[in-house]
């Protein structure tokens, strides 16, 4: 089997699991207890802790445990907006009618972002909070221009993607995080697919940052969320308290220790896999680009160097994942997220992608594990797996 899916998810580390072993077992005390296995798997959780928020260059406070992105990204939004309404509420008192300038306090994100972070801002606007969604450009980045235009002396947060899961795409998040503080926003910004990025929360400017241990070769199931200090948050777990407060249950040990283990991997690897994955991204683009009717999406310099999203015209996604899956080669239509809708995807719609591309598009995400080899094998395989469905798609015509 040929492995194109990492962007989805990655296999376990070995060196990880090795990390996370005797939690599993030996050392299984709840780290709220007081006895002496309790101590020991609350000592191990806060060396974790301490490790990520090293590696972040945050205090050990900052740094709080979730169960993946999806449930970070959800805090990180839904919990500071609710934080801060509920901050103006109290300013004013409960007996006093608010004015609307204050109630109707106003998001950014943009209509390019994971459905974690599309879905928690409906939300909000259920709750009448007012959402702007920013236009991405042609590449699916998100210009520092375009966010200046849409501040209002309402605006409260600004939700961004460090890089975009289908295509790739790595935003300015510095310029974008100082322009959100120069109109006194907070930024968060989803970094689950930037383990191979510069993760420096001080050097990238933001308040919020989400991580999720699948994506960096960490166990399912775990996350991080960084909360600058003094940023507003509510939880949306309550219970026994954990995690100072916001994030009550308990704590997956094992998984947690195995997520900072990831953290210190990957980010101690980085500069020589990127080297490795671009070379391999390289070959892996010239070769697709020609096949007749075919063409890159996402930004063509500034790009994770795993990420190769491609579209075909004339082919449907969801056929060629099936063809190329007969033939042991996992790859992707979109992300996995949206993989089972027939829709093109709307991170490839607000790039404003034909649809006679966007219904043919390909996501590989080469990793760790990926081989110049594998690369050949996939180059062999995909031009006659397309040419076979569009010719199946003449003869239904």
């Amino acid at each position: 089997m040929i492995y194109l899916d990492y962007a989805s998810a990655t296999p376990v580390d070995a060196r990880v699991l090795k990390e996370m072993e005797s939690f599993w077992s030996a050392n299984f005390g709840n780290p709220s207890s007081a006895h002496p296995a309790g101590k020991n798997a609350k000592e191990a959780l806060e060396q974790a802790r301490a490790r990520a928020a090293e590696l972040l260059h945050a205090k050990a406070e900052e740094i709080i445990f979730t169960s993946g992105g999806t449930e970070g990204i959800n805090l990180a939004i839904l919990g500071t907006a609710r934080a801060k309404k509920q901050g103006v509420m109290n300013s004013y008192g409960a007996s006093n009618r608010l004015r609307p300038s204050e109630t109707n306090l106003h998001i950014i994100t943009s209509a390019a972002e994971h459905e974690s972070v599309l879905e928690a801002c409906r939300q909000l606007e259920q709750e009448g909070f007012s959402i702007t969604y920013l236009p991405v450009d042609e590449n699916g980045m998100i210009q520092p221009a375009v966010l200046e235009q849409a501040f209002r002396p309402t605006t409260i947060l600004v939700s961004l993607m460090y890089a975009n899961n289908e295509v790739g795409t790595i935003n300015p998040i510095k310029g974008l995080a100082a322009a959100a503080h120069r109109h006194g926003a907070w930024f968060h910004t989803d970094a689950c697919q930037a383990g191979l990025l510069d993760l420096n929360v001080h050097e990238l400017g933001v308040d919020v940052l989400s991580l999720n241990a699948s994506k960096i070769y960490g166990p399912k199931g775990a996350g991080l969320l960084y909360v600058r200090q003094d940023t507003p948050l509510r939880p949306l777990l309550v219970g026994g308290g954990q995690e100072r407060g916001f994030r009550s249950g308990t704590e997956n040990v094992p998984a947690i220790l195995g997520f900072a283990k990831a953290v210190e991997l990957i980010q101690g690897e980085r500069t020589e896999e990127n080297q490795r994955l671009k070379k391999l991204r390289d070959i892996a683009i010239s070769g697709i680009l020609k096949i007749p009717f075919s063409r890159l999406n996402g930004h063509p310099t500034a790009c994770l160097p795993g990420t190769i999203n491609v579209s075909f015209r004339d082919v449907e996604a969801r056929f060629l994942v099936e063809e190329l899956g007969k033939q042991g080669i996992c790859a992707a239509a979109g992300s996995a997220c949206t993989s089972k809708s027939l829709e093109p995807s709307l991170v490839l719609t607000a790039m404003g992608i034909p649809a006679s591309y966007a219904h043919g598009t390909l996501r590989l995400t080469i990793g760790r594990q990926t081989t110049e080899q594998d690369i050949r094998q996939l180059l062999r395989v995909l031009p006659t797996a397309i040419s076979k469905l569009r010719a199946s798609s003449r003869r239904a015509l």
